[in-house]
């Protein structure tokens, strides 16, 4: 079900850690192909392309592409109340926690009559992308929109696919989570379409966004890289992932547990064990032939579990099994490990972390606090997962004196001359004839 890689005795080199490493091919760049001429055929006709490729691609052309502000009312009135009060404990747990993340703007006095602030400016215009295929995932909305709200983004736009099982409508559940967090703006409109919708607007009906951010398949992937620099994004997440360091003290049912819970989102997921201990990979195993065939999506799980981006992966040691995490650099990472805190702390790369037996990623997936849209396919080398900070721009204002300016004189000419930039220097030295 799930291949096993031995690297006891090797030297973990950063070459054969990259050949060894199970990743998911995700090729955006071939996707390009498809998706270029939709997205060009949005920014010249707009909503009237959209509507045409919802036909073609969702097997529904929606009424309207703006959802009525009354279908927002009544799926929240019809929402189940059991789902409303868990969506409501979510909203309640992340905005506390991007709350903490806020920072007054700030002035540092670099000396005397000069100061340089750090302003933090929220973006304008914010698109939430909401996928709606395999699965509902009206937590993306949460997500998404608290931190944007918290940021004090004055404007979100959401979209999602229309359904043709619900009249041509995003899934009402979908809609209803809109609802809780005041968002008015909702367009039926999915896929690389929609990303070019909110790059491009439609005239003067959809004024287009600065910023994009949420999930989805490779398609809006690929169109979110073809209207970068048009628009900002958050980031190319690929197929979902899960990674857990584990050693002797850890239980294999939940460990198995947690893998068939990444697997369930895609064939494509990756689940990733590293653990130094032969017989708890045993056991994994033995929890994973018992509990597949429990899950409902159990054709889904057995291909990703199956598939060359999933593996159980033997190491010498937990030192070891750092040094493939940190280079795996997993969108979620488990550690369940003895003294799992310190262990944790001994990470580098990852999207985020979840420490000790009673961290399953499905809690940050859901109510944690924590933020879900992650970087994936080892983007957590270099990038960080969605907070309050994706919505803020930082600009610093520079305000010196007639004193400081003198101090600083000598400095700023010479280096304007070093760079054969004369009028550089001479924009300071005007000051003082």
């Amino acid at each position: 079900m799930i291949s096993l890689r031995d690297l006891r005795g090797q030297e973990l080199t950063p070459a054969l850690l990259r050949r060894s490493l199970p990743r998911a091919e995700f090729d955006v760049t071939k996707a390009l192909e498809a998706v270029a001429p939709l997205v060009r055929d949005v920014a010249e006709r707009g909503a009237a392309a959209v509507l045409d490729a919802s036909e073609r691609f969702d097997g529904v052309r929606p009424e309207h592409l703006r959802v009525p502000e009354s279908a927002l009312r009544e799926a929240l009135a019809a929402l189940d109340p059991a789902v409303k009060s868990a969506l409501e404990e979510s909203i309640s747990r992340v905005r506390k926690v991007d709350e903490a993340q806020l920072r007054e703007d700030d002035w540092c006095e670099v000396i005397p009559g000069g100061h340089v602030g750090t302003r933090r400016i929220p973006v304008r215009r914010v698109g939430l992308y909401v996928p709606g295929g395999r699965a509902v995932l009206p937590s993306s909305v949460v997500m998404n929109a608290v931190p944007a709200l918290v940021a004090g983004v004055p404007e979100l736009v959401v979209v999602s696919p229309p359904q043709a099982e619900h009249g041509g409508l995003p899934h009402p559940t979908i809609l209803a989570a809109c609802a809780m967090l005041g968002v008015t703006e909702v367009y039926a409109a999915g896929g690389a379409q929609a990303i070019a919708l909110l790059a491009y607007g439609d005239g003067d009906d959809i004024e287009p966004v600065d910023l994009i951010t949420g999930p989805g398949n490779i398609y809006v992937v690929a169109a979110k890289r073809l209207v970068q620099g048009r628009v900002g994004i958050d980031s190319e997440a690929g197929p979902t992932e899960i990674a857990i360091l584990a050693d002797d003290s850890a239980r294999p049912a939940f460990v198995a547990a947690d893998l068939i819970s990444q697997a369930e989102h895609d064939p494509l997921a990756a689940s990733v064990l590293v653990t130094d201990s032969e017989e708890l990979a045993a056991a994994v195993r033995a929890e994973l032939e018992r509990q597949v065939p429990q899950a409902a999506h159990e054709e889904r799980v057995r291909t990703a579990l199956g598939g060359k981006q999933s593996a159980l992966i033997l190491v010498d040691d937990l030192t070891a099994g750092l040094s493939v995490v940190n280079a795996y650099g997993a969108e979620h990472l488990e550690i369940q490990t003895a003294d799992s805190q310190a262990v944790a702390a001994l990470v580098t790369n990852a999207g985020a972390i979840f420490v000790g037996d009673y961290s399953p990623v499905s809690l940050g997936d859901y109510d944690a606090g924590s933020n879900h849209v992650l970087p994936t396919g080892g983007a957590s080398r270099y990038s960080s997962g969605l907070g309050v900070h994706s919505f803020l721009r930082t600009v610093h204002v520079i305000d010196y004196d007639r004193d400081a300016l003198a101090a600083s004189r000598r400095a700023a000419e010479t280096l304007a001359a070093a760079e054969g930039l004369p009028s550089h220097g001479e924009a300071v030295t005007i000051r003082f004839r």
